[in-house]
């Protein structure tokens, strides 16, 4: 597992990386706003490196997403769609998932209502 995350006083948000297959999971946690997104940008970027042919963003523990987590999830999904990969979404909450409805951004990727039960568990292959 990969961890990302923020210094400091314990992390406010933190992303981690685990690997089914040829599927990065990047499990989010916390909040994801201009000041601590970049930990998000180079998760995808570095699945997307490594070979990933699909990503899926666990929002399961995502309390909160502004603007700019929203722009990195829209930039990472041009840019897997470039390598032939994915970027989908898993468990938004109510509050993210409003924001994604309010910008309509939520039409453009494909989203689970939970991560995917075959994604639970994972390796790097």
């Amino acid at each position: 597992m990969d961890g990302y995350g923020t210094a400091g006083g314990g992390p406010r948000f933190t992303v981690d990386v685990r690997w089914s297959g040829r599927t990065a999971v990047v499990a989010v946690a916390g909040e994801l706003d201009h000041d601590h997104a970049e930990p998000l940008r180079e998760a995808i970027s570095g699945a997307l490196e490594q070979g990933a042919e699909r990503i899926v963003v666990d929002c399961g523990r995502l309390a909160f997403c502004d603007s700019t987590g929203l722009n990195i999830l829209l930039r990472g999904r041009l840019e897997a769609r470039g390598t032939g990969s994915s970027v989908e979404l898993a468990a938004l909450g109510p509050t993210v998932a409003r924001m994604f409805d309010i910008t309509g951004a939520k039409a453009v990727f494909t989203v689970h209502p939970e991560l995917p039960e075959d994604l639970a568990d994972g390796d790097r292959p």
